[in-house]
């Protein structure tokens, strides 16, 4: 008998488009595009076809199926890698890797505009230049904006004026636009087309117009701003230099390997830039049990490179399938140039494809074997994730706690070199806070941190992590920014889904694999944070409940109820002590007061 969407199934029109699937709650459990709705629908029920465990169990879930008739295969292709990202179906292989390599983003839409490191390219009126191969080399190029243009990578509020400048400036890696008076939009303006310029790999016509501009500044005098411009000249000669030797070298290739064993699977990807491996990619899955391998690779092709802006001139695979070809004369379209899609059959490209699977064979026993990986790869991981400009050596750690309300307690944890730094932990009480409210409670605490932290002019973490969402964090980031501090790294974690949120790009959450080592990392500091600020909270709550208690006697107040706890630890250690024994912190008729009530209470 035909099921119900059998019947639907013969009525799809035979033109191009994608297909969905749904469960019982309509939800999305498998997309899949078609040159021919009508025939590649038919033939899930056709008894001819081969048995396949993932196909059936996905029609045993599926209640209903719809279709979107498009114009053509490609855009067909497209559509289908936008639904499988945006609904993330059971059935289909999803990327479950969500880094992307950086972009260098110029933000020139803004009065004063900035460039920050990004792995995500939005419709704002941005300039996306990259990816970078590998992640530093964006950073690298940042770092050489701020010391040669002074364009900063801030996030204070340039549409008003600030009283002061922060360290930025000073150590003249920004011109100061925070601050009236300490550049003009015509300087800042100037200094923005350079930058433009060099991002855009013109450094022709910067090295061009900056050797003019200083010879003007040298025949005006101007021997301090030649001086610069000198400088910078000998920057933008020097990536020209390399830009030289790199296009010698050879073609871009990205190469794939991979190792399988039941439901596990383990993905490298090379990338080669100019013939020279320059980085490196790992993917790993745990639920595909029916691994079907050419489409496996099908679909993870179009989820890597269909949004790239900037495609390799060569795709090594270990595999064909089906839609090889036209995938191929797709990219080739969207990138100007042929890109070639194959599996190497002989000589070096054979050998490499061949070093690249085993390359997989040993992430599969690292990942899945419970090998413990080395903790610069795990810090590493940590500080390509969170964006920050080096690996973390020294990570400082906030929760506030609290029961509706009452005793407002913080704590902050230190990790250090791959250990938690006990010597180092903090507590605080809210002075500042008489109710509930963590935003305010954060901003305390981390001002109050922070301010010390200047004061005794001793060095910053490589990360600040807030237990919380993207409120905690913007209310740290506020009380750093009063100081003021800027550009310090510092991320939240939201407790329930684990996602991260890093100052910045908070509209860029980050969704770490569960398995994965950096995850577990943050979840241990953020952990111990969280039990660190419970125990003081504890403490605190159970001081108060017996203070209150000693209080109760005639002629004990709140600071010698203190005093006596301080000295004895507790009322049961106080209950054997002799009057002279008590005498030693309060009164003597205090002390007689004292024994009178605990011995009633105690009957």
């Amino acid at each position: 008998m035909e099921s119900w969407i059998e019947q639907k199934a013969e009525s799809l029109p035979d033109q191009p488009g994608v297909y969905v699937y749904k469960d019982a709650g309509g939800r999305p459990i498998y997309v899949g595009k078609a040159k021919s709705l009508k025939q590649r629908v038919r033939s899930y029920f056709q008894d001819s076809r081969p048995i396949d465990v993932k196909r059936e169990r996905m029609l045993e879930a599926a209640r209903d199926l719809e279709w979107i008739v498009v114009d053509s295969e490609k855009e067909a292709v497209v559509l289908e890698n936008n639904l499988i990202k945006q609904f993330k179906p059971r059935y289909n292989v999803l990327l479950r890797d969500d880094k992307t390599y950086p972009y260098v983003k110029l933000t020139v839409a803004e009065r004063f505009p900035r460039v920050y490191v990004t792995r995500r390219l939005k419709k704002d009126g941005s300039l996306y230049f990259g990816p970078f191969f590998p992640a530093r080399l964006a950073y690298r190029l940042t770092d050489l904006i701020h010391r040669s243009f002074r364009i900063p990578s801030c996030y204070v509020d340039l549409t008003r004026f600030h009283p002061r400048p922060c360290l930025q400036y000073y150590i003249k890696r920004c011109l100061g636009p925070c601050t009236e008076g300490l550049t003009t939009p015509e300087i800042y303006a100037e200094r923005v087309r350079q930058v433009r310029m060099l991002l855009e790999g013109r450094v022709n016509d910067l090295a061009r117009d900056l050797r003019v501009r200083m010879e003007e500044a040298s025949c005006s005098e101007r021997y301090e701003e030649a001086a610069r411009l000198r400088d910078q000249i000998r920057v933008v000669e020097e990536i020209r230099e390399r830009q030289k030797m790199a296009a010698a070298r050879g073609d871009d290739v990205d190469i794939f390997g991979f190792h399988q064993e039941g439901p596990l699977v383990a993905v490298n990807l090379f990338h080669l830039r100019s013939g020279r491996v320059v980085d490196r990619r790992e993917f790993f899955w745990e639920d595909l049990e029916a691994f079907d391998a050419p489409e496996f690779f099908s679909s993870l092709l179009k989820q890597l490179y269909l949004d790239q802006q900037t495609l390799p001139a060569e795709i090594h695979v270990p595999l064909d399938f089906e839609d090889r070809e036209m995938l191929e004369q797709f990219l080739s379209e969207k990138s100007g140039g042929h890109v070639r899609i194959f599996t190497p059959q002989a000589g070096p490209k054979r050998s490499m494809a061949e070093l690249v699977a085993r390359n997989a064979c040993h992430s599969f026993d690292r990942r899945f074997r419970t090998l413990k990986p080395a903790l610069a790869d795990v810090l590493g991981n940590l500080s390509e994730a969170l964006d920050l400009p080096r690996p973390p050596k020294r990570i400082e750690a906030f929760d506030i706690s609290h029961i509706q309300g009452t005793d407002i307690v913080a704590s902050m944890v230190v990790w250090e070199d791959g250990a938690m730094k006990r010597c180092d932990y903090r507590k605080f009480i809210l002075k500042t806070v008489p109710h509930n409210d963590d935003f305010a409670s954060m901003r305390e605490v981390v001002g109050r941190r922070y301010r010390r932290l200047l004061e005794e002019k001793k060095r910053f973490p490589d990360l600040i992590l807030i237990d919380g969402g993207v409120g905690q964090l913007h209310a740290g980031a506020e009380a750093l920014e009063s100081l003021p501090v800027i550009n310090q790294p510092m991320a939240s974690i939201a407790k329930k889904e684990e996602i991260l949120y890093v100052l910045g790009r908070e509209d860029e959450p980050v969704v770490l694999d569960r398995h994965s080592p950096a995850l577990h990392l943050i979840q241990q500091i953020r952990d111990e944070a969280h039990r660190f600020a419970v125990a003081f909270h504890r403490q605190r709550r159970t001081r108060r409940s017996l203070t209150s208690d000693l209080t109760k006697i005639p002629g004990i107040g709140d600071r010698t109820a203190q005093k006596l706890l301080s000295h004895f630890g507790n009322i049961e250690a106080m209950r054997s002590l002799s009057a002279d024994e008590l005498c030693q912190v309060v009164k003597p008729a205090q002390a007689r007061a004292i024994q009178q009530y605990l011995a009633e209470s105690n009957g």
